[in-house]
């Protein structure tokens, strides 16, 4: 049903978006078969050279759809910023245009939101391949934990970005999505963190509402240069931290690092990392799986 006439959407659903034309269609045509039908569609095109802006035209009469377009920023934090500033609603639901949600999605979502004690809602989502047909790999997101502020520098706290549904307010306190170029990929992350400054309001719904697409070029998976940012993204909030609670934080980056290095096929910097994680403060968790990965190097690939 078309809702254009909808004057005071209940979520403003905000899609960066650059030369994904194919996959903005399998992603517009996601937010069409919603059960839940009062909300508004603002995609932010970051300079699209492709026919992203045709895929649009075609949804114009059957959602209540924005298209605002920009010059290219090189990453999604200026679009989403955008978005946002131009959303109607008192919550802002983010998806990435390669990305894709079930039809009860935002009917999920909406029955959580009557709830005053949530601030920022996520769930878990299925990592699809290049075709919308499984099968289908587990996401799972991490339970929120109390203080998750310390818990996102500390621990492996997981939050898909096109899970979260957060209210419009708190991303303008925080000045929205950091434009900071270093953070190009990290910056979904880095919102949580900030977010996490100023309410411990998380919610996690263990229901797999969306998928997250792997069909084209992304700019999170894993490269030599994720290090640098991640270890600059810490830096930022250094200063925040107590000493124990720092030294937790440095411990849980080594694991961070290693992982990446891992992801990036540099297996002799992942094997370093890994046993410097090994004999650090993190939790026995993740001990464990760094005694797992290192040992799996080891003696699988020397």
């Amino acid at each position: 049903m078309k809702n254009l006439n909808i004057s005071s959407p209940k979520i403003s659903i905000v899609i960066p978006t650059y030369n994904r034309a194919c996959e903005l269609d399998r992603c517009l045509d996601s937010l069409l078969k919603q059960t839940y039908k009062n909300f508004e569609v603002l995609v932010c095109d970051d300079g699209s050279t492709d026919f992203s802006k045709r895929v649009v035209d075609s949804y114009t009469d059957k959602l209540d759809l924005t298209y605002i377009y920009s010059e290219n920023f090189g990453g999604p934090a200026r679009p989403r910023n955008l978005g946002i500033r131009a959303a109607k609603s008192p919550y802002i639901a983010f998806l990435d245009s390669d990305d894709w949600w079930a039809p009860e999605k935002l009917s999920v979502c909406v029955e959580k939101l009557k709830n005053d004690d949530v601030d920022i809602l996520y769930h878990d989502m299925l990592i699809a391949s290049s075709s919308s047909i499984g099968p289908y790999k587990y996401m799972k997101a991490f339970e929120p934990r109390k203080g998750m502020f310390n818990a996102l520098l500390t621990t492996g706290v997981s939050i898909p970005n096109s899970s979260v549904v957060v209210r419009r307010h708190l991303l303008l306190e925080v000045g929205g999505v950091s434009e900071d170029r270093t953070l190009i990929s990290v910056e979904d992350y880095d919102t949580w963190v900030k977010v996490a400054q100023v309410t411990d309001r998380f919610v996690r719904i263990p229901l797999r509402l969306g998928f997250y697409g792997l069909g084209s070029i992304n700019i999170s998976s894993a490269s030599i240069h994720q290090v640098d940012k991640i270890n600059y993204l810490y830096a930022q909030y250094a200063s925040s931290l107590n000493k124990w609670e720092l030294k937790k934080s440095n411990d849980f980056l080594i694991y961070r690092n290693a992982y990446i290095y891992l992801g990036c096929g540099e297996l002799c910097l992942a094997k370093k990392y890994f046993l410097k994680a090994i004999f650090s403060s993190i939790s026995f968790e993740y001990r464990m799986k760094s005694i797992f990965r290192y040992l799996t190097i080891v003696f699988k690939h020397t």
